[in-house]
């Protein structure tokens, strides 16, 4: 069988290979200490899990809209807001069965071939995976420890070129920990703005942090209109396996990115999502480890 040859450029997360090694041992009878998978080692809080029964007993089983269901992009939408980070309207909120459809629909409503995608360096391997799917080109922006492995600004400025679509910025980074100062944030703002780039904001891991809310490029004013917000109850509530996330987009995207929901995975299962509605009001701005 001949694959198309995008499948060439298509790459793979390797935490999901070694998995699969893992559990196959387990099956074999080994203990395994998991490692390799990002994911808390506490299970999901209760109140979730009955939420979730609760929906199933009452028949929540069905289709709903692809976006999602209002309550819960309401709730994200408030959350956002009493957490100090961004003012959206549900009407811009979109649920995906987890995050990284957030970094796929993004990049494949805006990117093309010819089109550059700069990303962290090192930094989230679909990142350049999917820039690649595209047709679009990855540009690696390098995370330097001798920088706290922060983006550098001036080096960023570098990279940007007439070419440039999309910026992927990541704080909390993964793998390094790294997070970007309001300093930061503010010098990437001015370039994005300046050379009208689109940028994809992962901020899966905002609400873990040693000392309060991390800076974001979205505190910058007139970043809303051109940023997308990825974040999600993964890594938050232990709700890895619910397959849950949510993208913010400025209003130009939601249709094009709600037709690619449609076209793909039709909607997030209803009782998923009420899983999350009961999980978000115990959200705090953020949690002290």
């Amino acid at each position: 069988m001949r694959l198309a040859g995008r499948m060439s450029r298509l790459g793979t997360e390797s935490a999901f290979e070694v998995l699969g090694k893992a559990v196959a041992l387990e099956r074999a009878g080994r203990r395994v200490i998991h490692l390799e998978i990002g994911e808390p080692d506490f299970a999901t809080p209760p109140h979730v899990i009955a939420a979730v029964e609760r929906a199933l007993d009452a028949g929540l089983t069905k289709y709903v809209p692809s976006p999602g269901i209002m309550e819960l992009r309401e709730a994200v939408s408030a959350h956002l807001q009493s957490a100090g980070r961004m003012a959206a309207t549900p009407e811009r909120v979109v649920i995906t069965p987890g995050g990284k459809p957030v970094m796929f629909f993004t990049m494949l409503a805006l990117c093309e071939p010819g089109d550059e995608v700069i990303y962290p360096d090192p930094g989230f391997p679909m990142y350049a995976s999917i820039a690649d799917f595209t047709g679009a080109t990855p540009v690696p922006l390098p995370l330097r420890e001798e920088n706290g492995f922060r983006i550098d600004p001036e080096e960023l400025a570098r990279l940007v070129t007439d070419r440039t679509k999309l910026l992927i910025l990541n704080s909390p980074q993964n793998p390094c920990g790294s997070v970007l100062t309001a300093e930061d944030v503010e010098a990437v703002a001015k370039i994005a703005i300046a050379r009208d780039l689109v940028v994809l904001s992962d901020e899966i891991y905002s609400s873990l942090s040693y000392s309060g809310r991390c800076p974001s490029v979205l505190d910058v004013d007139g970043m809303a209109e051109r940023t997308v917000l990825l974040d999600g109850w993964s890594k938050t509530f232990a709700m890895t396996g619910f397959r849950l996330g949510y993208g913010v987009f400025p209003p130009a995207l939601v249709e094009p990115v709600t037709r690619l929901m449609v076209n793909s995975v039709s909607c997030v299962p209803a009782f998923s999502q009420h899983g999350a509605i009961a999980a978000q009001p115990f959200g705090l701005p953020f949690c002290v480890l």
